[in-house]
């Protein structure tokens, strides 16, 4: 198997990571291209023995790292709520919310972090405990549940009222999602994919999104079917089965992305 046909394989899940970490999906591809550019331009540094994957991850953080040492206001810089989220952002460092994205979003173990960031295990763990600290003073909201299992969509309202948000109602089917989402003040949305009547968690969400700007968190066992690149594509996307520790990390990056809600 040829280099590029074991890369391919991740980038679905590497430019879902890149717009979870900026915000932004053109942002995010940018950043993958560029990750992609340097790989093409001296492929035989890729290689560090670590997995595709690992080195994958590790190309991305050398050019993450660089634009943030050197970010000018560029195009999504204009976008005040890009603008607003950096400034709220300021609060957590950057390779803060990086080790927090990779470990809870991304599966990597403590360890790989350190591999790809380059720092060392306790340095990953100290900043981690400080993410999660960040994350503990983030705005509280009202969240809308859209999930047709039962034992799912209990876990999922236990781990919101946890972190300290009330939930607005639980919904099985898009009609249901929808008219729940007017009769609340719901400020955030985690959505099912597939939903009881054989209606779309997508086609739900978008209905909503229609109605106010809120932010939407898709939880999927199918996340490749939403990671095509032929569509507007989530930002943040979870897959099933899914840890307490990656719905917490997605509700506050959805909600630091999210002016009116964030304080």
């Amino acid at each position: 198997m040829s280099l590029g046909e074991e890369i391919r394989g991740h980038l679905p899940f590497l430019r879902r990571y890149a717009r979870a970490l900026t915000g932004s999906q053109n942002h995010g591809d940018n950043f993958v291209h560029a990750t992609l550019e340097t790989i093409v331009a001296a492929p035989d540094e890729f290689n560090g023995g670590n997995g595709t994957r690992i080195d994958l991850y590790r190309h991305f953080h050398r050019i993450w790292e660089s634009a943030f040492i050197t970010d000018g206001e560029g195009e999504d810089e204009r976008d005040p709520a890009i603008r607003a989220a950096n400034q709220r952002l300021a609060r957590i460092t950057p390779l803060g919310r990086q080790m927090l994205l990779l470990t809870a979003l991304e599966g990597f173990s403590v360890e790989h972090a350190a591999i790809i960031t380059g720092a060392d295990q306790t340095t990953v763990e100290n900043l981690l405990a400080e993410a999660v600290s960040d994350i503990d003073r983030e705005a509280r909201t009202s969240v809308l549940i859209i999930e047709d299992e039962p034992l799912i969509a209990m876990e999922l309202e236990q781990i919101v009222r946890d972190l300290g948000h009330d939930v607005a109602g639980i919904a099985t089917t898009h009609g249901d999602a929808v008219a729940a989402f007017e009769d609340s003040e719901a400020g955030l949305v985690l959505a099912d994919i597939q939903l009881a009547d054989g209606s779309s968690g997508i086609d739900a969400v978008q209905d909503i999104l229609a109605r106010a700007p809120v932010p939407a968190i898709f939880i999927t066992a199918f996340p490749e079917r939403l990671l095509t690149g032929h569509r507007v594509e989530p930002t943040f996307l979870i897959s099933k089965p899914f840890s307490e520790h990656a719905v917490r990390a997605a509700i506050s990056q959805s909600l630091l992305f999210t002016p009116q809600l964030a304080a």
